[in-house]
Formats: C-alpha cells, structure tokens, sequence
C-alpha cells in the first residue's frame, strides 16, 4: 500500500509544473495562427466543393448507364449548386489606434461624412 501512495505523492508533485501559465503569444505568433486557421477553413472548403463535384458525376454517369441499360432511373434530387471556395486569400491583420488614446481611425473605415460643418477652429477655440 505504500509504494502505491509515493507513487501518488511523486505524481502529484511532478504535477505542478505542467499547471504553469504559459506567456502571452507575440502579435506575429498570432497572425500565423490566424493563417494556419484561415488557411485550413479554406482546404475544407475546397475538399467539400471537390466531393460534391465527384458526386455529382457519380450520380450523372449512373442515370446515363440506367438509361442505356433500359432502365428508369430516379429523378435528381434538388441540391445546391457546388459553391467554389477561389483561390487562397487572406488579409493581414493590421494594428487597430486605440479610440481612448485620441488616435484617428484609418482612412478606409469611414462610411460617412462627419456629423457637424463646423470646424475644429470652431468646435474649440483658442481661449
């Protein structure tokens, strides 16, 4: 019985190592985490648009042989259309200003004209 407890005590000693945080990943360990995600969402989708084109042509070539063999061969079944995933394609994830630092916004997020004419010398005038 007692080698049996050692054995626990050791394993629960050894233990607390591996409960240990981990430091926080650098900005460009997480864009290549990002990729790798990004790049295997779109492998799925190329193997899926893949088999739904070999099942397609399966089901093709079996009405054609159960029409030359003189048989009556089942309607297709509506399905949708196999959707073409394109080519890979990511956007880099770029460094957001931090609103509460007084940064602006980059040009390309602006949907539309400020909400006042007035401007800045009239918004705050030198005092």
């Amino acid at each position: 019985m007692r080698p049996v407890l050692l054995a626990v005590l050791i394993a629960l000693s050894l233990s607390g190592s591996v409960l240990a945080k981990l430091p926080a990943l650098s900005d460009e360990a997480k864009a290549k985490a990002a990729e790798a995600a990004a790049k295997t969402a779109w492998s799925d989708k190329v193997g899926a648009y893949k088999l739904c084109q070999v099942m397609d042509r399966v089901a093709d070539t079996y009405r054609q042989q159960a029409k030359t063999a003189g048989k009556e061969a089942s309607a297709p079944a509506a399905t949708p259309a196999c959707a073409d995933p394109g080519p890979f394609a990511i956007t880099p994830m770029t460094s957001k200003p931090i609103e509460a630092s007084g940064a602006h916004s980059p040009a390309g997020t602006a949907v539309s004209p400020p909400s006042t004419n007035a401007t800045s010398a009239q918004i705050s005038p030198k005092k």
